[in-house]
Formats: structure tokens, C-alpha cells, sequence
């Protein structure tokens, strides 16, 4: 076996009684990555993670950890760490006992419990918190205390679901930095589960984008930025103009657009707002809203070929509601969608 394998799922087949949640899933997590599920509510996301966690039995397939089939085994024998949602703190033990929880369940005493302790709450930065209670901390401290909790425990696999989202702005952004530092530093293997594009493509070495209880697209996150496979991913990681190609024509209703020349073989086209020049092009449309995001302004356009959403540098001259205006749809700006589903 070799590093490129070390956690696999083989046709990975998920119940939630005769309703299938996961079928046929096929994935295969490298020792040491920060492996990201991304997809929207009902995607099967957390349900692939509660089966490597051992918390729900599969009704087909098999997950294989560091060479040994763990698929029957029981949840406590697994070495698979899991960081809830809720973060599950013992709000009337201290931020040491609580850590300390599931090494004195192992049996470990005395001065080697101390020592585990107070390296797992220093790996966090919450060494000096050890005498505090839950209650007591941030969130974002908390979630810090369930991360030690789970490390000491020395697991190989470190789950975490929807990590960041009990957290604000601020919190969130911090928090990044320092699920990546305690990874990079122990090496652990981590995956992590979100429905915010934005966490994964901040966190993670690759991103599984899941669909209806499958894996839609596989990669870094420059490439599911950058290159979405279908029209799924394209939305889900925020190009808003996508279109289905036939022929060499843009699809919009009954009707071809012609782009000109250079249109790729593909089954469809998307653009990101910042892809779409304003002031100039083969296509007009009436400016319908305009807001201000700070170092850029969004435009939204009612046009012939549906609504177009548009952005320019905020230090150009605003357009205004009502103006109409010139747009182009430059191909070589646009995702290339080998799926339009």
C-alpha cells in the first residue's frame, strides 16, 4: 500500500433505510491530505462521513484504512477522530478534563496523561486555558478544545463536520489558518465536510464536489475554481452566466447564438461575472441592478439571451439603472462544461 491510498472507499453503497443516500461511491484519500467534501444539503456529504467514522453502517462496498478493512468495525476501535458541529463539550469539566476524556476512557494515568494533555492543548494555543470551562471560551476557542480532544487520541483519520460554520467572519478566517497549521505541523489526515465553496477552496489539497449521493468533480481547488466539469460544479463555485452549447452556439430557449469563431467542442460555456467587459461587445442589455462590494462594482442586465451578471473595478464610472449597454461573452475567458447537468 502506499500513501496514495490510505483511507479508500470501494463502491460505497449508503442507506437511510430503503432510500438510497450513497451508491457506488469510489474515492481514494492520500496520507497526510486535507481532503474537503463539498456539496449542498442532501448531497450525501456527511453521510460518507458518518461511515468512516463508524457511526453508520454501510449496505454495500468496503473502507479500507491504512491496509486493514475497517468497514464492520465498531466506531471506538477505528482510529478515526471526529470534531462535531456542536463541538459536544462537557460544559462542567474543564478545558483539561475535557481533553483528558477519552485518554482516561483508554486507561492512561498520571504524569503521561498530564504530559499528552498539555501537548494537545499547546498544539492549539490553549495552553493557558486548561483550567477554564466551556462555557467560559469563544467559540472559537471551543471548537479548539474539541480539535485537541480528538488529536490526542493520535487518530489517522481526523474528521471534522462543517468545522467553521457555528463561527463569524472574523473567527472563520482564523480558523483556517489554524486547522492548516495543526495539520501541516502532526500530518494527520483530515477531511473535512461544507457546503461553503469558500471554506473548501481556502482549506483544502483536493475537493470532492458531491451530487446526489455521487462524486460530480474531483480536484484542487484551482481546478474546480477554474475548470468545473458541469453545469453543477459551475453554479455551485459561482459562475453565474451558464450557458448550453450545441453546435458551436449558445442555447438560450429555442434560439443559437453565435459566439464568431474559436468556440471550443464543448457541451456548454460559463463565465464568471468578472469575465463579462462591459462598455463594448456583440451584445446589448439594460442594467437592472447595480451594487457596490467594495474594490468592485456587480451589475445585473436584463438582455436578449436571458440575465446577465456583470463586474467592473469599482474605480470606473458606475453605469446606471436603466442605461442600456454593450457586453461581450469573450470565449476564451469562459469554463469549458463537459457535462451540462
Amino acid at each position: 500500500m502506499s500513501d496514495q491510498d490510505f483511507l479508500t472507499l470501494d463502491k460505497l453503497t449508503l442507506r437511510y433505510g430503503k432510500t438510497p443516500a450513497v451508491k457506488d461511491l469510489d474515492l481514494t484519500i492520500r496520507k497526510g491530505e486535507l481532503l474537503a467534501l463539498l456539496g449542498p444539503s442532501g448531497c450525501g456529504k456527511t453521510t460518507t462521513m458518518r461511515s468512516i467514522a463508524g457511526l453508520l453502517n454501510p449496505s454495500g462496498g468496503r473502507i479500507v484504512l491504512d491496509g486493514v478493512d475497517i468497514t464492520r468495525v465498531p466506531a471506538n476501535k477505528r482510529a478515526v477522530g471526529l470534531v462535531f458541529q456542536s463541538y459536544a463539550l462537557f460544559p462542567h469539566l474543564t478545558v483539561f478534563e475535557n481533553v483528558a476524556f477519552g485518554l482516561k476512557l483508554k486507561g492512561m494515568r498520571g504524569v503521561e496523561l498530564e504530559d499528552k494533555v498539555r501537548g494537545g492543548l499547546k498544539s492549539v494555543g490553549l495552553a493557558e486555558f486548561a483550567g477554564r470551562k466551556p462555557p467560559e471560551l469563544s467559540g472559537g476557542q471551543q471548537q479548539r478544545v474539541a480539535l485537541a480532544r480528538s488529536m490526542v487520541m493520535e487518530p489517522k483519520v481526523l474528521l471534522l463536520d462543517e468545522p467553521l460554520s457555528n463561527l463569524d467572519a472574523r473567527l472563520r478566517l482564523e480558523m483556517r489558518t489554524e486547522l492548516q497549521r495543526v495539520q501541516r505541523e502532526t500530518g494527520v489526515t483530515m477531511i473535512f465536510v461544507t457546503h461553503d465553496q469558500v471554506e473548501a477552496l481556502a482549506l483544502a489539497d483536493r475537493i470532492v464536489v458531491m451530487k446526489n449521493g455521487a462524486i460530480e468533480q474531483i480536484g484542487t481547488p484551482e481546478e474546480i475554481y477554474n475548470a468545473p466539469v458541469s453545469r453543477f460544479v459551475a453554479d455551485f463555485v459561482g459562475f453565474e452566466n451558464i450557458f448550453e452549447l450545441r453546435d458551436g452556439k449558445l442555447m438560450v430557449g429555442d434560439k443559437e447564438i453565435s459566439l464568431g469563431a474559436g468556440v471550443p467542442d464543448a457541451a456548454g460555456l460559463a463565465w464568471r461575472p468578472g469575465a463579462v467587459p462591459l462598455g463594448g461587445g456583440p451584445f446589448t442589455g439594460t442594467i437592472r441592478g447595480t451594487s457596490f462590494a467594495g474594490s468592485s462594482r456587480e451589475y445585473v442586465l436584463e438582455t436578449p439571451i436571458g440575465w446577465i451578471k456583470a463586474e467592473t473595478d469599482a474605480e470606473r464610472q458606475a453605469f446606471l439603472p436603466g442605461q442600456d449597454i454593450a457586453f461581450d461573452l469573450p470565449v476564451d475567458k469562459a469554463a469549458r462544461l463537459e457535462r451540462f447537468a
